[in-house]
């Protein structure tokens, strides 16, 4: 009579495979949300209400609407008609109502336009604080230090220009960051060119190489250093020529439907709370909202070489009646709490970056002490690059 067979266990590799998956640590590094995960995107949401004729009709009233509504200087009053007004509110239960963007979405434009469409009041920038046309992600991807990488940089160098070295190592860093450059150089530059490659390189650059390339450390006393940092975004071309008044801004900044898609994000996720010490997001979500306004009417920059503070390239002078209108739409950067804790925690971050690092490259160095060392051409080739580079970087 056989005996039963004992049944094997399973492969190693098979075990693995019925395991419960390990949860993932706080800022392991979150995918990046495409088109088709957002909970509920406007292109999505109006393709579904094109096969109902009565959602479909409404849209179009609203289209109508909106194409009629000219945007008002700011001494005049924003309004929309009752009947628009009525009009939108047929679409409460509809999901365009709660519809969303992504930043880095295709067809991004087309989606905003739709957000606004339904929003006929948000047009004219009768903003509420809590309606970001952004769906509310943040990517928490960490920094991964290359060691072959690192040992190309010389330790005199400043932080600002070892993160300027290390995006020009990354490839679609360092493209997207010479495309901008180009645009963005000579003595006869075109500003909207030079402002379109701006938000590409901080729409298409990872987090990481973006915000360590606008964001770096700089000590008090190292001018160079600041000037690197305040250069990044080429302000002498992507910044208004002379210094318009800041309605003036933000009007120009609500005719254009992505400029004020950016200017609602950051007014949302930005915010100090009123009588308390919080802000009403967190830090990540604020520096985003503030990155994505870099190439836009609204660009903020570094407003010296000695410090970290930024502002708006405008003036309130001449706003007559509007004056203290005009001071709080300039101190929403300039004195803004949220964003100045949100800038310094994240230089913090980047200065600790190159401090975990350090015994690396020590090592690296010690370790090429012990052998000779053949001559490079590479090394010389990166050095020689970076003084033939134009001088806003």
């Amino acid at each position: 009579m056989a005996r039963p067979r004992t049944p094997r266990p399973p492969p190693p590799v098979l075990l693995l495979l019925l395991l419960p998956p390990l949860p993932l640590l706080p800022g392991a590094g979150d995918p990046l949300p495409t088109e088709g995960r957002l909970m509920n995107n406007c292109i999505q949401a109006r393709k579904k209400c094109q096969a109902d004729p009565t959602c479909d009709a409404t849209y179009h009233h609203l289209k109508s609407c909106t194409s009629s509504i000219s945007t008002p200087s700011p001494a005049e009053e924003s309004s929309v008609s009752e009947d628009c007004l009525e009009v939108a509110q047929r679409l409460r239960n509809s999901s365009l109502r709660s519809c969303t963007c992504q930043r880095r979405m295709k067809n991004q434009t087309a989606c905003l336009d739709i957000y606004w469409t339904v929003h006929p009041a948000r047009s004219l920038g009768d903003y509420e604080l809590d309606v970001s046309p952004y769906e509310d992600t943040v990517t928490r991807k960490p920094w991964k230090m290359n060691p072959n990488k690192l040992k190309k940089l010389k330790p005199d160098w400043d932080l600002c220009l070892k993160f300027a070295m290390l995006c020009t190592l990354n490839g679609k860093c360092g493209r997207l960051r010479k495309a901008y450059g180009e645009a963005c150089s000579g003595p006869r530059c075109q500003r909207h060119t030079c402002q379109r490659q701006l938000r590409t390189f901080f729409e298409k650059a990872s987090e990481p190489h973006a915000q360590s390339l606008l964001l770096c450390p700089c000590a008090p006393a190292d001018l160079g250093c600041g000037q690197r940092r305040r250069n990044t975004i080429a302000p002498s071309c992507a910044l208004p020529a002379g210094t318009p008044n800041c309605l003036e801004l933000r009007r120009r900044c609500l005719s254009d439907v992505l400029c004020r898609s950016r200017l609602a994000d950051f007014q949302t996720h930005c915010h100090p709370m009123d009588g308390r010490e919080t802000c009403a997001t967190d830090k990540s979500r604020c520096l985003l909202a503030y990155t994505g306004l870099i190439g836009t009417a609204m660009t903020p920059n570094f407003v010296s070489n000695v410090n970290a503070s930024v502002a708006l390239s405008c003036t309130c002078r001449g706003s007559g009646n509007l004056q203290e209108e005009c001071e709080r739409l300039e101190a929403s950067f300039s004195h803004n709490r949220c964003l100045t804790e949100a800038i310094a925690a994240k230089m913090r971050l980047h200065s600790q970056l190159f401090s975990q690092a350090s015994p690396v490259m020590e090592h690296q160095k010690n370790s090429a002490a012990l052998r000779p060392q053949p001559w490079v051409p590479s090394l010389f080739s990166f050095t020689l690059a970076l003084i033939l580079l134009p001088s806003f970087w």
